[in-house]
């Protein structure tokens, strides 16, 4: 079984954990032990994996301190939550790191199939090419959602490395990335061969300012996704606890947190990757809330993907001056989606639809006979 390539949480661990109040994390979370094996994931909503694999790392990466994360997370305490946890231990690096990429991409494979979302944590952000693989192997459609001041597309000649990743996904034949957004980018750190890049593959970005002004207007974006992944460099360096290689701007402590909430209550998201991780003490304590208001999101879910607009939905038709848009409210969640007609020139009778999600701002914008941006770019991608 693929679950076999992990090593089970140390015993230290457990011990710190027994001596917690009866309430916290730490005493319902189901463990992988030297003593008792693998949990029963039956009934086990997310898992928690740890990878220490950062050979591809552009700048050199510590190895990071999971069990430090452990004693931090385990002590909080939940929130009402319907959802069961496990910590199924780490995932030591392969002889190679493709090695490390073949087993991680099988573990993810596995726990999807069972309806298990793993939450993978360590390691460089070039791992989340062993979780795009788990999807593409099945022959699936991927949306990344990246949330990094970089975009990652080939840097020099290296086409596989913590700053480079992308390149490895757009390249590989055949791709199965229908699309990929960036969440927190900052100019001066972004070529304009990457930007042209972007604009020419009708792919999605948001500046840091943005972010951090307006950060709700990312939630539409997560509802797409079936990957996140975070790269913690992304932080400003005291929310990151002055990580060697942070920068001075970034997201904050709390804006990244929300950030995780709006990936957790998306119905699509099956995997969460954060990678590049600081050991400083106030970082293994917001790693620890980052993932708590993931799995507090994923509580929280509507049940809304597959979108069924036939009932619970309220239609609005706005008519533009050069085309109609329709738009779909949803009751239960308040949440907006705007419809994608696409037709066929060949035989123009036949139309099929599909669903963008998308602000109110984004209605009110096409009242106002302004084109939704989002709606553009995912017309120009079908």
């Amino acid at each position: 079984m693929s679950l076999d390539f992990l090593t089970p949480v140390d015993d230290t661990v457990l011990g710190v954990a027994s001596l917690l109040p009866k309430q916290v994390i730490g005493k319902s979370i189901q463990v992988h032990t030297e003593k008792q094996g693998f949990p029963e994931l039956k009934e086990v909503r997310l898992a928690i994996i740890g990878v220490q694999e950062s050979r591809n790392s552009y700048y050199p990466v510590m190895e990071y301190d999971m069990d430090a994360f452990r004693r931090e997370f385990y002590q909080l305490y939940p929130g009402n939550w319907s959802v069961n946890i496990a910590d199924l231990g780490d995932l030591p690096s392969g002889e190679t790191t493709e090695d490390t990429y073949h087993a991680l991409s099988a573990i993810c494979s596995y726990l999807k199939q069972i309806n298990v979302i793993p939450i993978v944590l360590g390691g460089s952000q070039d791992l989340t090419v062993a979780l795009y693989r788990s999807f593409s192997e099945h022959n699936q459609w991927v949306n990344i959602v990246s949330v990094d001041n970089r975009f990652d597309f080939s840097q020099e000649e290296e086409l596989i490395s913590g700053r480079s990743y992308m390149s490895e996904i757009i390249m590989e034949t055949p791709s199965k990335l229908y699309n990929f957004t960036n969440i927190g980018y900052q100019s001066y750190l972004i070529a304009q061969e990457e930007l042209d890049l972007m604009d020419k593959l009708f792919f999605e970005a948001y500046r840091l300012g943005h972010v951090l002004d307006q950060p709700q207007t990312t939630e539409p974006v997560f509802r797409e996704a079936d990957i996140v992944s975070f790269d913690m460099k992304v932080l400003s360096g005291v929310a990151s606890g002055n990580y060697p290689n942070g920068m001075p701007n970034g997201i904050d402590s709390r804006t990244i947190c929300a950030l995780a909430r709006y990936a957790g209550i998306s119905d699509k998201v099956s995997m969460l990757g954060c990678f590049d991780l600081s050991n400083a003490l106030i970082f293994h304590k917001l790693l620890a809330q980052i993932v708590w208001y993931f799995v507090e999101g994923v509580h929280c879910r509507f049940d809304e993907y597959p979108v069924a607009t036939s009932q619970g939905f309220t239609r609005y038709t706005v008519q533009m001056s050069d085309r109609e848009l329709v738009f779909f409210k949803s009751n239960k969640s308040q949440r907006w989606w705007m419809e994608l007609t696409k037709e066929s020139y060949l035989y123009n009778k036949r139309k099929t639809n599909a669903l963008i999600s998308c602000t109110h701002q984004d209605y009110q914008d096409a009242c106002n006979d302004i084109l939704p941006d989002r709606w553009w770019k995912a017309s120009k991608r079908s």
